[in-house]
């Protein structure tokens, strides 16, 4: 099976009130969000070079664009609707995704918590491990889990753990 880079798909880069975002999808949803960090037009070149087989258009993007700006406007939104691409339910990475999508705006948890939500509540550092690999932050909501002592723990996105912060700031009502 070819990578999911190589598969044909299309992406996109809009603007929002944080900066340019950056997204691609193919024909089960949404692949890969990227999160202001870059300029639009670094970004764009980006994401032609790591999905060689995708096209450029907004229009798949549509309801995300609307979303995300609404998110970056401090606005409580959720993304339930929209359609991802993750790997299969019966897998650890699959489970540990979807589990975390339940999160809201606004909620948050820890990485042993969300163990227990998949009946694995000893592996808090595989949770850990499997956010680290998610492609569609803040529609995968890796960004409302943090260490169980109240340290924010990692964040794999652009930007690092800041933008962590600042997007547990902004749900929290203190951006």
């Amino acid at each position: 099976m070819a990578k999911k880079k190589d598969q044909p798909g299309f992406y996109a880069v809009w603007s929002t009130a944080w900066g340019p975002v950056g997204a691609v999808a193919g024909a089960g949803g949404l692949r890969r969000l990227m999160l202001p960090h870059y300029q639009a037009d670094q970004l764009a070149e980006l994401l032609a070079w790591e999905h060689p087989a995708t096209v450029r258009d907004l229009g798949p993007f549509e309801r995300i664009i609307e979303l995300t700006r609404a998110y970056f406007n401090a606005k409580a939104v959720a993304f339930d609707d929209v359609e991802c691409e993750l790997p299969g339910e019966g897998t650890f990475g699959g489970q540990v995704l979807r589990a975390c999508r339940t999160l809201g705006y606004g909620q948050s948890t820890n990485y042993g918590e969300l163990g227990r939500l998949i009946g694995r509540p000893e592996a808090s550092r595989a949770v850990a491990g499997a956010l680290g690999k998610n492609d569609i932050p803040l529609v995968i909501p890796c960004h409302r889990v943090t260490y169980a002592g109240g340290g924010l723990g990692g964040f794999s996105a652009a930007g690092g753990v800041e933008v962590k912060r600042r997007m547990l700031a902004l749900e929290a009502g203190r951006s």
